[in-house]
């Protein structure tokens, strides 16, 4: 919950959710107002690369265990990761009040430039547009394909509640093209999930997002 105390403390904004099917195993510990501490391990090394940068860059700390069927394919472990945190995001955002709602960064890595736009809304969709063809393609890391940038975005998106809009502006390198939209992400949320002492309530005309 979002809501304050009558000293005016700010009830603690965290989660911790876990979810086991037959492909996997996760778990999920967050602190919105963190430091961006974090402990992850996904078995997937370059995933966990790209969230231990979204954790630190955020100020969100978190601490993150996945195991899955890696010797299939790493798809089924990096896409239920991605749908425990987004589940935990929308569980420690309570009912939104006080939040600023929206958040946008523009974050460079090296010949990489890319662009995050967040909406807390409860409406969930996700835009992502501008990686050069053949990304899609690249195995980075020798384990993570570069179309799972996508669809991580895509289901923490989904299952955060947010809109999500994500432009790669310039980029060559695949590391660098997925962890500049990784960082860019994370700044954006930083603001978008940030208590504005100026807002009272729920951050919509409509009372309710």
């Amino acid at each position: 919950m979002t809501d304050q105390s009558p000293t005016g403390t700010r009830a603690p904004r965290r989660a911790s959710l876990e979810r086991r099917t037959s492909e996997s195993s996760v778990s999920v510990e967050i602190d919105l107002d963190g430091t961006g501490a974090n402990d992850i391990d996904t078995s997937v090394p370059f995933y966990d690369h790209m969230l231990t940068a979204l954790s630190k860059h955020s100020l969100i700390d978190m601490r993150i265990r996945a195991t899955g069927d890696t010797h299939i394919d790493v798809h089924h472990t990096v896409e239920d990761t991605a749908i425990v945190l987004g589940d935990a995001l929308r569980q420690a955002l309570g009912d939104k009040a006080g939040i600023r709602r929206f958040g946008e960064a523009t974050v460079p890595l090296d010949e990489a430039l890319a662009n995050a736009v967040v909406d807390i809304s409860g409406r969930p969709y996700a835009v992502h547009t501008g990686e050069p063809e053949g990304q899609q393609y690249h195995l980075i890391g020798g384990h993570f394909t570069g179309s799972m940038v996508q669809h991580v975005f895509e289901s923490l998106a989904h299952h955060a509640g947010i809109c999500l809009h994500i432009t790669l502006l310039a980029g060559r390198d695949p590391h660098h093209i997925a962890e500049a939209q990784f960082k860019a992400l994370a700044r954006a949320l930083r603001q978008a999930v940030e208590p504005d002492p100026r807002v009272s309530g729920i951050p919509s005309t409509k009372g309710a997002l």
